[in-house]
């Protein structure tokens, strides 16, 4: 039996949203967000009916067009058109995992009671939800502002029973959906196509999938270097606690304690060192990690925030007796953040590799490319190449995509976030910084094999019994992509 996530006016955290990623849920809309909803839409009914004013998005054109004057017999035809006309996504198709989210985002955002919509909206789109019916959505055509326009209009084209939709796994037509399961098309009421299109919730669900993944890959990333520092045979002085102490960074203080925990009991690091000093991707390991941790920790805080608001436009406002057109879907804390966050995760991937490069060197008692045979078998020399190519390929998709904006709307929307673009190509670091770790993961693991008979620490040990279950030691050469993809399987399915 699934379990159910409450949709209400109150606020919850990421951690509320992370058990999306682990297990399956129904959402539920709560009586106080249904009394909200209902409310809202009856005030906003009242000043339709009562009023020759001109009010933005509900009996106006939209954009540039915000002067146009809409009839009360055209508001339902305003409101089919946005969608249709808005449908303009182009590029990849946005994960199925992801549009579900964009879906439970947009849901929640309606549920405070302030977007005017219907309480029969709402509950249209809670049973998509229920139902796996998720929206097939393209990752291309937004500005970050004004709303996620183009992509939250495909998220809408099944209300209408228009775009195609994910069934049962199934790539399908709305209209053949909705004539298999016997479901009516909807019909927009004044605001609601707006409330629908305007939000941040496409760039959000990205942001939300890439923390998510981020504080995963944190966890990982600090015990794959605790096994590479274990098969270089670093030493551990500088992950005294006395030093950090002084440094005062929170981050670098938490990874100095993680990396010295993992690497407890270990014989590996008790044998003779080969060295006074260690390069920095080892022996600097808790600042540049500490760092990319503080700075996932603000990110997340952005994030939660955007989570439990209300980013479409207007808004009404019963209570207050006022409905007030302003800014809110402009995605501009959001776009600030994804850069940071590419940046801060493109970080762990350039130290990852750079360890990587020193196992494979054939230094400190390791053969060459940690192969027993060198020249009659490359070992892991390309691995390293691999590696290397996607830090040069992260460096580029870590150029900002928030400092750039380009007019739109003929000129009323003058400034815009592109925090999509910021989302979408964090979504790729993301995906590239899997592939980093599991290739040192690979690499560490097979310079330990060189150590033996002195034995890792106990949680070492353990993990990488684990792994070797997935992976074998490489004894000669062999087909290593395979390999690459079953770690970084085993990096996404084993917590650390």
């Amino acid at each position: 039996m699934a379990q159910t996530l409450n949709i209400s006016p109150k606020l919850i955290t990421l951690d509320d949203i992370f058990i999306y990623f682990k297990k399956e849920f129904d959402i539920e809309i709560s009586e106080e967000s249904e009394s909200a909803v209902v409310k809202n839409r009856a005030y906003l009914d009242g000043r339709i009916g009562n009023s020759a004013k001109l009010v933005y998005g509900i009996n106006t054109g939209f954009g540039s067009l915000c002067d146009v004057e809409i009839t009360k017999d055209q508001i339902e035809k305003l409101q089919y058109n946005l969608i249709v006309s808005h449908a303009c996504g182009q590029g990849e198709l946005v994960p199925q995992q992801i549009a579900r989210l964009i879906l439970l985002l947009k849901i929640k955002n309606m549920s405070f009671g302030y977007s005017g919509v219907t309480l029969s909206l709402l509950q249209k789109l809670t049973s998509f939800y229920n139902h796996n019916i998720t929206p097939v959505i393209f990752q291309q055509g937004s500005l970050g502002a004004s709303g996620d326009l183009a992509p939250l209009a495909h998220m809408s084209l099944p209300l209408l029973g228009l775009g195609e939709v994910w069934y049962k796994e199934e790539r399908v037509e709305t209209s053949v959906i909705f004539n298999k399961l016997g479901i009516e098309p909807l019909s927009l009421s004044a605001k609601e196509g707006l409330a629908l299109i305007n939000g941040t919730q496409f760039s959000l669900a990205y942001g939300i999938w890439s923390i998510y993944h981020a504080k995963r890959l944190m966890r990982w990333a600090n015990f794959i270097s605790a096994i590479s520092m274990e098969a270089y045979v670093c030493c551990l002085d500088p992950f005294d606690s006395d030093l950090h102490r002084i440094r005062r960074q929170l981050g670098q203080q938490n990874v100095a304690k993680e990396i010295l925990d993992i690497l407890e009991g270990s014989q590996v690091t008790n044998q003779h060192l080969h060295s006074v000093q260690d390069p920095y991707s080892f022996r600097c390991v808790p600042q540049v990690h500490g760092a990319s941790s503080d700075s996932i920790d603000y990110v997340s805080q952005i994030f939660e925030r955007e989570l439990n608001a209300v980013t479409d436009n207007p808004n009404v406002f019963a209570e207050g007796d006022k409905i007030l057109s302003g800014g809110n879907f402009h995605a501009q804390p959001l776009a600030l953040t994804f850069d940071f966050l590419g940046i801060a995760l493109a970080e762990l991937g350039s130290i990852s590799e750079r360890r990587t490069y020193k196992l494979v060197n054939g230094d400190r008692g390791l053969p060459d490319y940690l192969t027993a045979h060198p020249g009659l078998h490359s070992g892991f020399m390309i691995p390293q190449y691999t590696a290397a190519s996607i830090v040069s390929q992260n460096k580029q998709l870590c150029s900002p995509a928030s400092v750039d904006s380009i007019v739109s709307s003929k000129g009323q929307e003058d400034h815009v976030s592109m925090a999509a673009n910021g989302a979408t190509k964090t979504f790729r670091i993301v995906e590239n910084i899997y592939k980093l770790l599991a290739i040192e993961l690979m690499t560490a693991a097979q310079a330990l094999e060189f150590r033996k008979p002195q034995k890792s620490s106990p949680t070492i040990e353990k993990v990488i019994k684990a792994y070797r279950e997935v992976v074998p030691k490489l004894e000669e050469d062999r087909v290593l992509a395979p390999d690459i993809n079953a770690t970084r399987a085993f990096i996404e399915r084993v917590d650390v």
